[in-house]
């Protein structure tokens, strides 16, 4: 055994206590979406939160991995859109900051990555694609600007037809955002679209069943877990 010299003894030291702090570091990620980031789903004409859904299971691939020291919060609105996000107009019952304008209440948030998911009802609602993209830039911008590192998701796809094409024209609008602000993206969208049978997969015009749920917190893993290994290394 070779002995640590004086000089060398502070820095084995200040080593075994970065690498303890760094082993016990909090990983908090906020997801942020519609009811298919809520976890609804409808069986025999009722539809309701599952705790089978994308969020929960992506908190538990993560925690398998890292351990329960990362964190995935919920904060899924059923019925809500980009737009109402970003001012702090969604339902007010997600949480004691849900009314509050996007900036202030990520500033309140210690989260680290933040998960953003829409684009379904902003097809329901009539609203453009150009209204979709300035509200997803500005959530993005906001969120670096925080220090946070967001994630954009595509929808899922509808089965009808025609609802979907309009989706497609908001799901583009996501690419390009994830591509001009450079950040990461989990395009649910084309991976979903490309499964075989997919609608059987679904639960009504706009909600996985669980199975698909499962399915989607995969490509959301793929996505978000080097992002919580380059924090836990302390290079993101």
């Amino acid at each position: 055994m070779i002995a640590l010299t004086p000089a060398l003894a502070p820095v084995a030291c200040a080593a075994r206590t970065n690498a303890a702090q760094t082993a016990q570091t909090p990983i908090q990620i906020d997801a942020y979406g519609d009811s298919t980031t809520l976890g609804i789903t409808c069986s025999d004409g009722h539809c309701g939160p599952q705790p089978q859904n994308a969020v929960a299971y992506l908190q538990d691939d993560l925690q398998m991995h890292h351990g329960e020291r990362v964190h995935v919060t919920n904060f899924g609105v059923g019925g809500t859109m980009a737009t109402q996000l970003r001012d702090g107009t969604g339902n007010r019952r997600a949480g004691p900051t849900a009314g509050l304008p996007w900036r202030e209440r990520l500033a309140a948030s210690p989260a680290q990555i933040v998960l953003i998911n829409y684009g379904i009802n902003e097809v329901m609602q009539n609203q453009t694609p150009d209204q979709f993209y300035a509200a997803e830039t500005e959530l993005v911008k906001t969120a670096r600007a925080l220090g946070k590192q967001a994630v954009l998701q595509t929808s899922n796809p509808m089965p009808d037809n025609r609802l979907n094409a309009r989706l497609a024209a908001m799901v583009a609008m996501t690419r390009r955002v994830a591509a001009e602000q450079q950040v990461p993206l989990v395009d649910q969208f084309a991976y979903v679209s490309g499964l075989p049978d997919w609608k059987t997969l679904m639960s009504d015009g706009a909600h996985p069943k669980p199975g698909l749920y499962r399915l989607k917190a995969e490509q959301d893993y793929q996505v978000v877990e080097p992002l919580v290994r380059r924090l836990l290394d302390g290079t993101l």
